[in-house]
């Protein structure tokens, strides 16, 4: 995902990849929509109804088109492209001038047989829904079994019905319109020089890590947030006797392995990026500045593994941060905050109940901002000190803990070593 600056101005034409069919329109509604959302999906059929009578090609037509269609804001519509591209349904391209041109290409949907079968989808369809809407979709979708064991295929071949005759010659022509999806790209993969190396070679075909089985792969460590070391004794498990990788055995066994780490639950996906209309503009080098950089380029994951010193986070905690992306729906910068200020006055302890009220505040007030959450924070800190005044004097004098953007010099060097240190430890993690 790249971080481009959209404007209604800029033009985009759509290019039909495909062919499409009604059936690929319910596709879409009942599979894909409970992964993307409802605006995704309309989004998806808006490019689609702005094509031609023959389905080919749009005119050239503005963003502000497509605002004022789906009565959405730019930011949400860029929102919704990207994940209609992250999930393969288009592929965007940018030609930029004085008023950018974009195209973007539409493909069709997965067959129900790919989409079931698919390592990813399959398993946020499954998690999305429940498992009772889930096997109503896929009994929806199942092909009725005839037992033809008591009959004869009585088909008749091509050469039966035609014969060859001498013709005319006729080129292949390669731009007539075709029925084509596109694949969903995962760029974090898996080290497979070091994984293919730590199995003997003894055990393995050498077709067995063909493009088809490291694509699976790839998708399977995505999926279920395996490691190459993780994946090592998953893989060698699933090698059958010819020497090849069982796929089915394979994605049994990393779906036991996620489950049996994360108390039977199966993974989700969630748009888990800040989005880039919500961040702060660049330019600014001072260390307020450098803090919202932090909480707004990393996702909630990596702010809690930086806070852990590098240490993986607990089952706990990562379900807590769950909660707060998919239920409360608060933007990953936005909980990067929250992190931050309950472990600093908790005594680095994320207290669940703690954590939720504060939740259910910063939603009720539409908190979507990292600058925003900052000053939330520390005005309701401000509130709390004067309902809770000190009795004493020791308590008066007594330095509160408190988070690194409450104090007002964080632009003049007043910050101790171990905060200085600590930011830019969580800094390196975006390089």
């Amino acid at each position: 995902m790249k971080n481009l600056t959209i404007l209604p101005a800029d033009t985009y034409i759509v290019l039909n990849k495909t062919v499409l069919t009604d059936k690929d329109r319910k596709i879409i509604s009942m599979l894909y929509q409970p992964i993307i959302g409802f605006s995704a999906t309309m989004l998806y059929f808006t490019l689609l109804d702005d094509l031609d009578k023959l389905e080919l090609m749009s005119e050239d037509l503005t963003h502000h088109h497509l605002m004022a269609t789906m009565q959405l804001k730019l930011e949400d519509i860029v929102i919704a492209r990207e994940k209609l591209e992250a999930v393969g349904l288009i592929k965007t391209y940018l030609k930029k001038d004085t008023i950018n041109h974009y195209v973007y290409l539409i493909f069709s949907p997965l067959s129900p047989n790919e989409f079931f079968n698919h390592p990813i989808l399959n398993i946020v369809l499954y998690n999305n829904l429940g498992k009772k809407e889930y096997e109503r979709i896929l009994n929806y979708y199942k092909i009725p079994r005839i037992n033809l064991k008591d009959y004869e295929d009585v088909t008749a071949s091509f050469d039966e019905v035609f014969t060859s005759v001498r013709g005319t010659i006729l080129e292949i022509n390669e731009d007539v319109t075709k029925r084509d999806s596109n694949n969903i790209l995962i760029n974090k993969g898996i080290d497979f020089n070091l994984l293919i190396s730590s199995i003997p070679s003894s055990q393995i075909s050498d077709k067995c890590f063909n493009k088809e089985t490291k694509e699976l792969i790839n998708a399977l460590s995505y999926t279920y947030n395996l490691n190459t070391l993780d994946m090592q004794g998953l893989v060698r498990n699933a090698l059958n006797e010819k020497g090849l990788i069982d796929k089915m055995l394979l994605r049994k066994s990393c779906r036991e392995y996620y489950q049996f780490e994360n108390s039977g639950n199966l993974p989700t996906l969630i748009y888990n990026k800040q989005p880039d209309y919500l961040k702060k503009p660049k330019g600014d080098n001072s260390k307020w500045a450098k803090m919202v950089y932090a909480f707004e380029n990393l996702n909630p994951y990596q702010f809690l593994k930086a806070k852990y010193k590098g240490a993986e986070p607990t089952d706990r905690d990562k379900r807590l941060i769950e909660n707060l992306l998919v239920d409360q729906k608060l933007n990953p910068g936005v909980v990067n905050v929250l992190i931050a200020y309950v472990l600093k006055i908790n005594n680095e302890q994320l207290k669940k109940s703690y954590v939720e009220t504060i939740a259910g505040q910063w939603k009720r007030l539409n908190i979507e901002t990292v600058e925003e959450a900052m000053k939330i924070t520390e005005k309701e800190h401000k509130k709390l000190r004067k309902i809770v005044k000190p009795t004493d004097e020791k308590t008066k004098d007594k330095k509160e803990n408190l988070p690194l953007w409450f104090d007002k010099n964080t632009d003049i060097e007043e910050v101790s070593k171990e905060e200085e240190q600590e930011m830019e430890d969580i800094l390196k993690q975006l390089i």
